[in-house]
């Protein structure tokens, strides 16, 4: 019981890790042969609970990355500019496009970035927090939807 119990946070948290998130999560728990539903369950809290704080502090950290220059301000610009791309689709369809940057469940794209785009937009948390979190759960039910047929395709 211990042994699933480590496994589940071990989903959790990967799902709170920007480069794997969802699209690493799932697939892992699957592979330990942890229930589906659960893993999505799991893996979905642990993606959208970053979300806040990362609204919350992103402008001041990376206010405070750009002061200190060097390798910080290259890392801070390349994020910007990663929002700047991710802004054209919200731009056109507002909170809808913010879902939509989040919902897709590709390299560059997840809840971190929404986090991002929305911060760097100065959108309110209240108005935001809906939008990504439906996207994590529209990607999350891809990256099951995948997984579970990977893994039906492979028994």
């Amino acid at each position: 019981m211990l042994e699933i119990l480590e496994e589940f946070w071990y989903v959790f948290f990967l799902a709170m890790v920007p480069v794997a998130e969802l699209r690493g999560a799932i697939p892992a728990g699957i592979a330990m042969g942890l229930d589906p539903w659960l893993v999505y369950v799991v893996a979905v809290l642990g993606n959208v609970l970053p979300v806040p704080f990362l609204m919350l502090f992103v402008r001041q950290v990376l206010g405070w990355m750009k002061r200190r220059g060097g390798t910080l301000t290259r890392i801070v610009t390349a994020l910007e500019r990663k929002a700047d791309r991710g802004a054209e689709l919200f731009y056109r369809y507002e909170l809808l496009g913010l879902c939509i940057l989040v919902a897709v469940p590709l390299p560059g794209t997840g809840a971190w970035t929404g986090a991002l785009v929305a911060s760097m937009l100065r959108l309110r948390l209240k108005a935001a927090l809906p939008a990504i979190s439906l996207g994590v759960l529209i990607a999350g039910g891809i990256v099951l939807g995948i997984s579970c047929g990977v893994s039906f395709v492979l028994m």
